[in-house]
């Protein structure tokens, strides 16, 4: 077998060798919620394209070592839209009477407020931070943002390039600017143009699957950016934890396109069309699958920096990550855009019933077509009648008929920030003071993360939404701006860095040999010409 081919991810993707960890390659298979075929001579396909190419190329994949894949828009429409089209109906309705019946911190009419309440929202009408409690540490930005972090020479790099930054200025307000739009608008409105993905399957060490569809195109002429460190990036994006493609997901893998990365999006075991071979699925927490998707993007590309982009509850799967693998990731810097930080009580507190009823008929959806094949290690009948995103992880997840397990020992080995201290990489959260899915900052955020390590930053604004951050078309997010930013911004920090320290080791080189020269000429130097001449060599370094 032969090594990966050096082409972009847009052609034709030849079969790379198998390295010690993991089996990467095509594979007839059959879907768990696939049925058979309905002639004799016709054999198992994957599930791929919803077009008669995609059929025809699935069939030909059927023979080992054929990886082409067609490229197809990734912004189809779902099955179940015309279900969850209803409730987002009235969702947009609600998000258009918000203002109405909604304070300046999103309290809803005849919800009780607090002492001081009202003289927290003065400051914010005047110009104040978003959230008091950030207050300490934090540092201004243009558009009434902040940027919370403990002081360092990193954090100094990137709160001059937020500064310099013109995405963050405030702009005109719009019928945009309500919450409850910008969430419906992020999650139901398609990308105009679809990106061109190109699809890869990753057998896994347990013999699951999970796909990485490339972004290929389309990309504006004239518009694309070559990277300053001469190889392409790569940018892997993870969505949601419920398998929802989104319109930001995609508008960013664009966005990045045009400035020279090559995007490639991770999917789940069983989510956008990637076909469930085994009856297991992703834990909300469990890093295992993105692990080996990783190792896989890095065997490819061993030379390309790799940043990670991770949106709303997918931001669990990426600080698991970060944590688990500390130092050894392979990963240059991250990006969370309205992560769900503290998650077991997000589940335990439950979000506002349009948002908990629609995500969980999302899942429920997703999930029936794989119902006769989960019987045997999940109550099914209990998952499809859960009334709560809690109750549907407890029976998915911990009333399994194989292991069960406590709800405490599920979030035990699943929360995302059991290992939060052992992370190295610099990560930026973007969240939004009026998020209505994750709720007030103050109760959803830990402020002690951002404050205490040095690794973590939070970029706070007063409106967005959650994943939203939307502005007038045809201009994208500005989270996505502010990401692209500040990963450029850490990679002239980390060349900086390395420059100073090859400047260090041949500064010291040069001052050893000289100090070998002159015992050799005069053996009795004072001990105090040797401090003074250390001290001044440790001035001059650290300026």
């Amino acid at each position: 077998m032969g090594k990966p081919q050096a082409s972009p991810p847009g052609g034709a993707l030849a079969g790379p060798a198998r390295p010690a960890a993991g089996r990467w390659f095509w594979f007839p298979l059959q879907d768990l919620g696939e049925k058979p075929p309905s002639s004799p001579g016709q054999g198992p396909g994957v599930r791929g394209a919803r077009t008669d190419a995609g059929r025809e190329a699935a069939a030909s994949r059927q023979r080992l070592g054929r990886r082409a894949r067609p490229r197809w828009p990734g912004a189809g429409p779902p099955p179940w839209g015309a279900a969850l089209a209803l409730i987002l109906a009235v969702l947009a309705l609600l998000g258009l009477l918000g203002p109405r019946l909604r304070g300046p911190w999103g309290r809803a009419v005849g919800e009780r407020t607090l002492p001081g309440a009202q003289d927290r929202d003065d400051e914010e009408a005047d110009g104040g931070g978003p959230a008091d409690q950030f207050s300490d540490g934090s540092e201004p930005l243009p558009g009434g943002c902040s940027l919370v972090c403990k002081p360092s020479a990193l954090a100094q790099c990137l709160l001059r390039a937020l500064r310099r930054s013109a995405v963050l200025e405030p702009g005109p307000r719009s019928w945009l600017s309500g919450p409850h739009v910008q969430t419906l608008c992020h999650f139901i409105l398609p990308v105009v143009p679809g990106p061109e993905l190109a699809r890869e399957y990753l057998q896994l060490a347990d013999d699951g699957l999970v796909a990485l569809d490339w972004v290929v195109g389309p990309c504006v002429r004239g518009r694309r950016i070559t990277s300053a460190g001469g190889l392409p990036a790569v940018l892997l994006v993870i969505p949601n934890a419920w398998g929802r493609l989104t319109r930001n997901v995609l508008g960013l893998c664009l966005l990045a396109l045009e400035r020279g990365y090559y995007p490639v999006i991770f999917h789940r075991r069983g989510h956008h069309g990637c076909p469930l071979v085994s009856p297991r699925l992703q834990p909300f927490g469990d890093p295992s699958d993105l692990k080996e998707a990783v190792t896989y993007i890095r065997f490819r590309h061993p030379a390309a920096p790799l940043f990670a982009v991770s949106e709303g509850s997918g931001s669990a799967l990426l600080l698991s990550y970060l944590g688990e693998c500390g130092s050894s990731s392979y990963v240059t810097g991250a990006a969370c855009i309205s992560p769900v930080l503290r998650c077991r009580e997000w589940f335990e507190t439950g979000l506002p019933w349009p948002y908990e009823r629609g995500f969980l008929l999302h899942q429920k959806i997703t999930l029936s077509r794989y119902a006769t094949a989960l019987e045997d290690t999940v109550d099914t009948s209990r998952l499809f009648r859960s009334r709560s995103l809690r109750e549907f992880e407890e029976a998915l997840f911990c009333h399994t008929k194989s292991f069960p397990i406590s709800w405490d020992t599920y979030w035990d080995r699943n929360d995302p920030l059991r290992d939060v201290d052992e992370a190295a990489v610099p990560v930026l959260c973007i969240c939004s003071a009026d998020d209505p899915v994750c709720g007030p900052p103050d109760h959803t955020l830990t402020t002690e993360l951002f404050h205490s390590n040095p690794y973590f930053f939070l970029l706070l604004s007063r409106h967005g939404g959650h994943c939203g951050f939307l502005r007038q078309e045809p201009l994208p997010a500005w989270s996505h701006e502010v990401i692209l930013e500040s990963f450029r911004a850490l990679t002239e920090f980390f060349r900086m860095e390395e420059r100073m320290k090859g400047l260090s080791r041949h500064r010291a080189s040069f001052l050893g040999s000289r100090r070998r020269g002159g015992a050799l000429q005069r053996r009795e130097v004072s001990s105090s010409s040797n401090l003074e001449e250390i001290f001044s060599w440790k001035r001059s370094y650290t300026r």
